[in-house]
């Protein structure tokens, strides 16, 4: 849209004068404005007038989809892909090119162009906040202005221009004006209608959020697709989430949580820390009504149960377009949607996956558990928790507010678990500040510390005019292993050395005693567990169990005195545990009492059927398995813990052939069922390539112990590259069951078959 001054100087290039309203179509009608050259001929009756000035008038400004999405890597958003109002998106810090049309051409001695950029939607633009830049077409950039617009070259009518923003400008929508004005004549102005989506630029050295590698670059901004880890430490299960950060509405609604929920003024929202910070707290929605509702509650109705979903883009399209939390959302939900938000904007973002997570509630770097004569856990006396697993985000940014020293992942989470400045938020914490014990740095460093490496501490509690009595401690027990996906494949990397030194070293322990001396809040009220070194007690669990079938608790004792017996008293606990740590119902329990012959070894073994567990069974299928022994006539006790998943079997995927864009194919989807039971009314939900939403389709019969639930699909991709097809397999025997399968969409003409299946285990 175009509009005409009267004439005026201006020295600023922001013109202020009244503008009349111009579009292309009729310029010609509004007969008090002046006219261009080219205009219809004066009918010859007319009164003769003075020429008015040859004003330089914007016909069409092309945003140039294909170079620009190209060079800023962004050509696979939606927004640049519309066919009709497609809208520019580039990130900040480096140049793009936009080809604008003229009714005459340009003439630099006379004609001046200024651009002005503005912030969309916001009341109080200003150049002193960044959200309002006016910029002169120059011959050659200045390395002065941190704005730059070059004219690059001219073709007749045609100008093409290089626009150079500055490597901290606002993220967020810009919209354009282009004043034009002849020296010492009349002035223009064009709105244009496109949009200008600016981002955060980790291609750009000058950018904060700069990722020197590649390859992380690929993964951690452009990868659309990856994996999540849950399971238990010694039985990890990565599950398929799509993260599909380029999908309709998904950059806006990234937008909107940025500015509206996380109600970060314009300034901040040019700073990854304050944004990713911000980002954090709208995801979850206990107190700004942000993204997901958490619920980790065994009542899920009204929504959709945390494991039944599969990817980010569902529930942000939903959000945007209800403006409500959507229900309901674990860890790892909220952390694969604030992957998905984050990289929508442009800033590197992985997800990780701390097992044996710990949640301290009170900064003592400690987790502290109190049992009771028989070894179960006092509920009503323990704030603190460990959590199977947990899932957070890191993500990649220089820290000026620390000093360049901390700069590089830092872990933010937006799983609501405790305040932070009056909201549910957390980080970002330098995860090198974290390493080095530096509890008492921005942001919330204390609580990352402790979920990676506090102790774990055992108190006996006999009543309240008792002293505590320590059990142990267990400084290995938290932080076991911490995890992402690797860049480029569909594996896992290891990246628990980046938060913690190795166990058992001294390095290890100092930055512990370090972190210790900053926090006020230890306990002091207990004597040790007496010094007892004869009998030797291991505690075993065998790995690798499917559902349905059985397990075995072992306690192997060694009594190492050649002459003397020991008589030990035992009792191993099997309860259902929540990944959060919450003990649910118990499963089995019993008592010991043997005899430890001398120099001999004693075996107690627990054995624990399908029929024991079977209908128990909640959240991950997991356990928690403790064991209390006392040995007699000593005053020792030896007390262990630990977690235990039984794993659920893979879904297999198996295409009929290669598939080929916009060529229909069939695909035999299978489950196994371990249990000793028949399976009903099993339902596959499938996401795959050309399926808008999702597709459900059901298994074939009931299915027998031992048999295959099966089903057919068929699907349609729109576009060659690689996809991943997700799915789902829920009955009300067996749910929470997953699969995926990476292919390459071939075009029509080539029938070559490339395609990598993967189980999740």
């Amino acid at each position: 849209m175009g509009r005409f001054y009267l004439p005026t100087r201006c020295c600023s290039g922001v013109f202020r004068p009244f503008r009349a309203r111009w579009s292309p179509n009729a310029d010609l009608q509004l007969q008090p404005l002046p006219k261009p050259k080219e205009a219809d001929e004066t009918d010859a009756s007319s009164p003769v007038v003075e020429e008015e000035p040859d004003i330089l008038i914007i016909r069409d400004i092309d945003p140039c989809i294909d170079e620009n999405g190209s060079f800023h890597h962004t050509s696979r958003y939606e927004l640049m892909q519309r066919e009709f109002f497609s809208q520019l998106v580039v990130r900040r810090g480096q140049s793009f090119q936009l080809d604008i049309t003229l009714n005459r051409p340009y003439d630099e001695k006379r004609d001046g162009i200024s651009f002005i950029f503005f912030v969309d939607g916001e009341d109080k633009l200003s150049h002193g906040n960044g959200s309002l830049v006016g910029v002169p077409l120059l011959k050659e950039r200045h390395q002065s202005l941190s704005w730059n617009v070059v004219l690059d070259k001219v073709n007749g009518n045609v100008i093409t221009i290089q626009v150079t923003t500055s490597p901290d400008a606002i993220v967020g929508k810009w919209n354009l004006e282009v004043d034009t004005r002849i020296i010492d004549g009349g002035a223009y102005s064009y709105s244009w209608e496109t949009g200008i989506y600016m981002l955060f630029n980790p291609w750009c050295v000058d950018d904060q959020v700069y990722l020197k590698s590649s390859d992380w670059r690929e993964e951690a901004v452009l990868n659309d697709v990856g994996l999540i880890w849950r399971g238990t430490y010694n039985r990890i299960r990565p599950v398929i989430w799509k993260y599909e950060q380029f999908e309709r509405d998904i950059l806006e609604c990234s937008l909107y949580l940025m500015s509206v929920v996380g109600k970060i003024n314009l300034r901040q929202r040019s700073d990854p820390v304050m944004t990713a910070r911000a980002l954090a707290a709208a995801v979850n929605s206990p107190d700004d009504y942000g993204a997901v509702m958490g619920n980790w509650s065994t009542d899920q109705s009204g929504g959709t149960p945390p494991t039944k979903w599969v990817g980010s883009k569902e529930i942000l399209q939903q959000y945007y377009k209800k403006k409500k939390p959507v229900k309901y959302g674990q860890c790892w939900v909220f952390s694969g949607v604030l992957t998905t938000v984050c990289r929508a904007l442009g800033i590197p973002t992985r997800t990780v996956t701390n097992y044996s997570s710990a949640h301290d509630t009170q900064n003592s770097l400690t987790v502290d558990y109190f049992m009771d004569d028989d070894g179960s856990l006092m509920e009503e006396m323990a704030s603190d928790s460990v959590w199977n697993f947990h899932v957070w985000n890191e993500v990649w940014m220089d820290r000026p507010d620390l000093g360049s020293h901390y700069g590089g992942w830092q872990a933010i989470d937006s799983t609501p678990q405790e305040l932070s400045d009056n909201q549910y938020k957390c980080g970002p914490a330098s995860v090198i500040a974290v390493k080095q014990g530096e509890i008492l740095r921005p942001y919330d460093n204390t609580f990352l510390f402790a979920e990676v490496n506090a102790d774990k501490i055992y108190w006996k509690y006999s009543g309240p005019t008792q002293p505590l009595k320590l059990l142990g401690k267990d400084t290995y027990g938290i932080g076991k292993l911490i995890i992402t996906k690797a860049p480029g494949i569909f594996d896992s990397e290891d990246i628990t050395y980046t938060y913690k030194y190795a166990e058992s070293t001294e390095e290890e322990r100092s930055t512990m005693l370090k972190a210790l001396r900053q926090s006020e809040n230890l306990f002091s009220r207990y004597y040790l567990n007496e010094e007892f070194n004869d009998i030797h007690f291991d505690f075993k669990l065998l790995d690798d169990i499917k559902i349905g079938q059985p397990f075995n608790v072992i306690l192997s004792m060694k009594n190492k005195h050649k002459t003397k017996e020991y008589k030990v008293g035992a009792r191993i606990k099997v309860d259902v545990v929540t990944y959060t740590g919450k003990v649910g119902e118990s499963v089995k329990n019993e008592k010991f009492n043997v005899t430890v012959k001398p120099n001999s070894t004693h075996d107690i073994k627990l054995e624990v059927t399908y029929d024991d567990y079977g209908k128990r069974l909640i959240d991950q299928c997991s356990f928690n398995i403790v064991c209390l022994a006392n040995v007699e006539d000593t005053n020792f006790e030896y007390f262990a813990q630990d977690d235990f998943r039984i794993r659920k079997p893979d879904i297999k995927i198996k295409l009929r052939g290669t598939p080929t864009e916009l060529t229909e194919i069939t695909g035999d989807i299978s489950v196994e069922n371990p249990l000793p039971l028949y399976l009903k009314k099993g339902v596959f939900t499938i996401h795959a390539p050309g399926i808008e939403d999702k597709l459900k389709v059901y298994a074939k019969d009931s299915v027998p112990p031992g048999g295959s639930a099966k089903a057919e699909f068929k699907f349609t991709p729109s576009r060659t590259g690689r996809f991943t097809i997700a799915a789902k397999f829920v009955c009300k025997q067996m749910d929470d069951v997953d699969g995926y399968l990476v292919i390459m969409v071939q075009p029509k003409k080539d029938s070559d078959n490339n395609e990598t299946s993967n189980s999740l285990s």
